[in-house]
């Protein structure tokens, strides 16, 4: 199933923790871009898949707190078991009767249930049978299990709640009980406070769980790694369990579209067939020179920024004078006021269109 570790180059002198972090950050960036994990995180699965797929969860959390509380003693996995603060079977159970609209008693017994019971997909068996293996060979791999789903429901689960509770209309009164329907993304605080944890409460409880962990496995290089390859399976059930998950009935609305996908977005955009374009005629317009002088005539003002038209003519007029000097040996001598007088005409000449006379030109 997974890569194992000891088929890797790992530094096993490090804490668990860290080697978890470090040694399953592949198989996360998997299960978290999967598709059916895109469609959870965007609250976009049909109410009654999203159901399933908690009928799924009870089920996977109903036997690995079943193995977590038969070995509660042992070394490995006593330092992080608190049923309090972590068990999700009940909360999960309580979520389904909401969204049934039955009693807890009573949802085992609704058709979307006895229909995952006659036909289980592979993936959600496969998952349940890897958990009592462990607990019947292995139990310290149970670790590994918990680290993956508590985790991760502290963490993510956390971006999935809000999302769930916008996407399904579910009742959000106040600022610490999101109402019915979301139990199983809620946790307690360390130490038995009463109320829902917060960010930093749940900040609190990773780090406690991290640190129970780091105890419980010590310095044991082996338990490390089958540590580390079990969680590596882990991830690889959830992937699977996600790919369980039936297609939405529906397109997704900008309701339910994060701003910034939390997991991804693995879907491609639907592209509406675009119109053709109303066909454009063109007509001829004023020439650059016209624009010129008709954005002179309506802006009196000159805006900061923009070269005034009479600062425009008089620079060209220089151009003109530079070019006449050069190429004539300049206005020194006899002939000087001859050659001024001939400039004169050909300017206006030219920019005016017009012959000045011999008495205007001397005033």
């Amino acid at each position: 199933m997974a890569i194992l570790a000891t088929e890797e180059k790992v530094d096993f002198s490090k804490d668990v923790a860290t080697l978890l972090r470090t040694g399953t950050a592949a198989a996360h960036d998997k299960a978290e871009n999967s598709e059916g994990a895109g469609w959870l995180v965007r609250g976009e699965l049909d109410r009654e898949e999203y159901v399933r797929f908690l009928m799924m969860l009870y089920h996977v959390y109903e036997h690995l707190e079943t193995a977590l509380e038969k070995y509660s003693t042992h070394p490995v996995l006593a330092p992080t078991y608190n049923p309090t603060l972590f068990a999700r079977t009940a909360a999960l159970s309580s979520d389904i009767s909401h969204f049934l609209q039955l009693p807890e008693s009573s949802w085992l017994s609704h058709p979307i249930h006895t229909s995952l019971e006659a036909s289980p997909p592979e993936a959600f068996t496969a998952y349940t049978a890897r958990i009592r293996y462990l607990a019947d060979t292995n139990p310290a791999g149970l670790l590994a299990h918990a680290y993956v789903r508590y985790l991760g429901d502290l963490s993510g689960g956390q971006f999935i709640k809000r999302r769930i509770i916008k996407a399904y209309n579910l009742d959000d009164d106040d600022d610490n009980h999101s109402g019915r329907g979301v139990a199983f993304y809620e946790f307690g605080k360390l130490g038995g406070e009463a109320g829902v944890a917060t960010i930093g409460d749940i900040k609190k409880v990773k780090e406690w769980f991290r640190k129970g962990m780091c105890e419980g496995v010590g310095e044991d290089e082996a338990c490390k790694a089958m540590i580390l390859d079990e969680a590596n399976v882990a991830f690889e059930l959830n992937t699977g369990l996600f790919t369980t998950l039936r297609p939405p009935s529906r397109l997704p609305s900008s309701s339910v579209t994060p701003d910034i996908p939390f997991l991804g977005d693995p879907t491609s955009p639907v592209v509406s067939p675009t119109p053709s374009p109303a066909p454009i005629f063109v007509t001829p317009g004023p020439s650059p020179l016209q624009l010129l002088e008709k954005s002179k005539e309506d802006s009196p003002v000159e805006e900061k920024g923009t070269i005034p038209f009479s600062s425009f003519i008089a620079f060209i007029l220089a151009l003109c004078v530079a070019h006449f000097a050069l190429t004539t040996g300049g206005f020194t001598g006899d002939s000087g006021w001859a050659k001024l007088e001939s400039l004169f005409q050909w300017m206006t000449s030219t920019l005016f269109g017009a012959t000045p006379s011999p008495s205007s030109s001397s005033q």
